[in-house]
């Protein structure tokens, strides 16, 4: 069963950038999809984007289309959240989690992923 720390949140103004790191243990990353999701104060968690660690593949939300971009390194067990052209209504609690099955699967109901990070704190604001 994987492990996952996220990392790279802060405060950054509209229109920045920040990358968000999810570093998993306890497993490869193969056998996963690595899904980010994000929880604003008073709303419900959504999914954000996913990629399969076993070929890559990618999904996007359509929040995120065009802005974020997700990638990863099997060899250091890790998946990247870049976030460019950050808006305000982009801050939240940024979560990673892993599961077995597929990236539209695991994002469409935000209850299904077995394996979660604590969470990183996203803050856009000038």
């Amino acid at each position: 069963q994987l492990q996952l720390v996220e990392s790279g949140g802060g405060l950054v103004q509209p229109g920045g950038s920040l990358r968000l790191s999810c570093v998993a243990s306890g497993g490869t990353l193969n056998y996963y999809v690595i899904a980010w999701f994000r929880q604003a104060p008073g709303r419900e968690r959504e999914g954000v984007s996913c990629i399969s660690g076993h070929d890559g593949k990618t999904y996007y939300a359509d929040s995120a289309k065009g802005r974020f971009t997700i990638s990863k390194d099997n060899a250091k067990k890790t998946v990247y959240l870049q976030m460019d052209s950050l808006k305000p209504e982009d801050t939240a609690v940024y979560y990673c989690a892993a599961d077995i099955r597929i990236c539209e699967v695991i994002v469409a109901d935000t209850t299904l992923a077995e394996n979660w990070g604590r969470g990183t704190q996203v803050t856009v604001s000038s």
